[in-house]
C-alpha cells in the first residue's frame, strides 16, 4: 500500500467546498508507490496553490524543476496513459488518476510535485488520491469558480468508436459504453452526473485493467513493467485473476469513466455538459477536447469575465503564468 505522510499544514480547512468559489488543499501531502509502466519507485506531493493557479505538475528531480500546466494542449502521448510534456524528452506520465481525484472532488488549484517521469499508480484507481486529499483537507478561496459551458455538440469518431461533448446540465454528465469480446467484460454502459459524492461512491475505487495475453507485448514495448495484481485487474481466458475479485460488478466501464474524468479535467476548468463515448480511451478523450477548443462557437466560460492572472486560456492552449491500455484500460474493444 502507498505510504501517506502529511506535511506542515499551510492553511486552515474551510469545510465543504463551495460550488461558487474556487478551492485548494489546506496542506501538503505525499504519496509513494511505483509507476505502472516504468516499474520504478515514484513519489508525489500534492501542494496547495493560490486562486486562479489551476493544476500544474512540477518535476522536482530535474535541475530546472520545470512546471507544466495540466492542460490538454500539453498532452504529448495518450498511449496506455496520458502524459504531459515539459519540453524536449521530459514529461510526466500517467496523470489521469490524480487528475480524476482532483476534478472529482472539485479541487481547482494544486501543484503536484513529482520526483520522476511517472505518477505512482498506487492501487490502479483514484482511491488513494481521494484519501490523501481528505487527509490534507480543502479550503475555499476568495475567487469565483468558472466553468466551460458546452454550447453545441462536438464529436470525434475513429471507426465505430466515438467521443462527444454536448450541451446539458449544470455539471458534467458522463455516458460511457464499452464492448470487449471477453466473457469477463462483454458490453457495459453506465451514465451518471458527476459531483463529489457520486465520484467517491461510483468511480473512485474502479481499477485499471488489462489482459494477460497482452502483457509480453507491452513489456517488449516498455509498458506495464510495474503492473501487478496489487494495482490492476488482470484478465485471462478463464476470467479475472485477482483473488479478491471485482470491486464493482461493472468495474471495467467505471474505470473508463474515471479515466475520462481525469482526461477531461485537462480542459482547465470544470465542464458543464454531457460527455458520451463508445469504445473510447485516452486518445479519444484528448481528441474531443482538441475539437472543442478548435471551435470557438462550441463553448464559453460561465460566468463570463476577463481572464485573471494564472487562468486557463483554452483558445490559445496556455496559461498566463502565475508567481493495460493499461495493462491498462484498453482503448479498443
Amino acid at each position: 500500500m502507498a505510504r501517506i505522510e502529511t506535511a506542515k499544514r499551510l492553511t486552515t480547512t474551510a469545510g465543504a467546498a463551495s460550488r461558487a468559489l474556487q478551492t485548494s488543499l489546506s496542506s501538503s501531502i505525499a504519496l509513494e508507490g511505483a509507476g505502472v509502466h516504468s516499474g520504478k519507485p515514484a513519489r508525489i506531493v500534492l501542494h496547495p496553490a493560490e486562486a486562479n493557479a489551476g493544476i500544474a505538475f512540477l518535476r522536482s528531480d530535474l535541475a530546472a524543476e520545470p512546471v507544466v500546466p495540466a492542460l490538454w494542449s500539453r498532452v504529448v502521448s495518450t498511449e496506455l496513459c496520458t502524459s504531459l510534456g515539459l519540453g524536449g524528452r521530459d514529461a510526466v506520465a500517467t496523470v489521469e488518476h490524480a487528475m480524476a481525484a482532483l476534478a472529482g472532488l472539485s479541487i481547482d488549484n494544486a501543484l503536484i510535485e513529482v520526483d520522476g517521469p511517472e505518477v505512482p499508480v498506487l492501487d490502479g484507481s483514484s482511491a488513494a488520491f481521494v484519501d490523501a486529499i481528505d487527509e490534507a483537507g480543502t479550503t475555499t478561496l476568495a475567487a469565483e469558480r468558472r466553468h466551460i459551458e458546452i454550447l453545441k455538440t462536438v464529436r470525434v469518431e475513429r471507426g465505430q468508436a466515438f467521443a462527444e461533448l454536448a450541451p446539458g446540465g449544470e455539471n458534467l454528465t458522463l455516458d460511457v459504453e464499452i464492448s470487449f469480446d471477453h466473457a469477463a467484460i462483454g458490453h457495459q454502459r453506465k451514465a451518471l452526473r458527476l459531483d463529489p459524492a457520486t465520484f467517491r461512491r461510483e468511480l473512485s475505487r474502479a481499477r485499471t485493467f488489462g489482459f494477460i495475453g497482452d502483457i509480453e507485448r507491452l513489456w517488449r514495448a516498455g509498458f506495464a513493467l510495474g503492473a501487478s495484481l496489487e494495482n490492476s485487474i488482470a484478465i485471462s481466458e478463464a476470467g479475472v485473476l485477482n483473488p479478491e475479485g471485482l470491486r464493482y460488478r461493472d468495474e471495467f466501464v467505471r474505470h473508463k469513466m474515471l479515466d475520462a474524468v481525469g482526461d477531461l479535467a485537462l480542459a482547465g476548468a470544470p465542464i458543464r455538459g454531457v460527455f458520451r463515448s463508445r469504445c473510447g480511451g485516452h486518445a479519444l478523450n484528448h481528441a474531443v477536447l482538441q475539437a472543442l477548443f478548435a471551435d470557438a462557437s462550441a463553448w464559453r466560460f460561465s460566468p463570463a469575465r476577463t481572464a485573471l492572472r494564472g487562468e486557463m486560456r483554452p483558445d490559445i492552449g496556455a496559461r498566463i503564468p502565475f508567481g493495460v491500455q493499461p495493462a491498462l484500460a484498453p482503448d479498443r474493444s
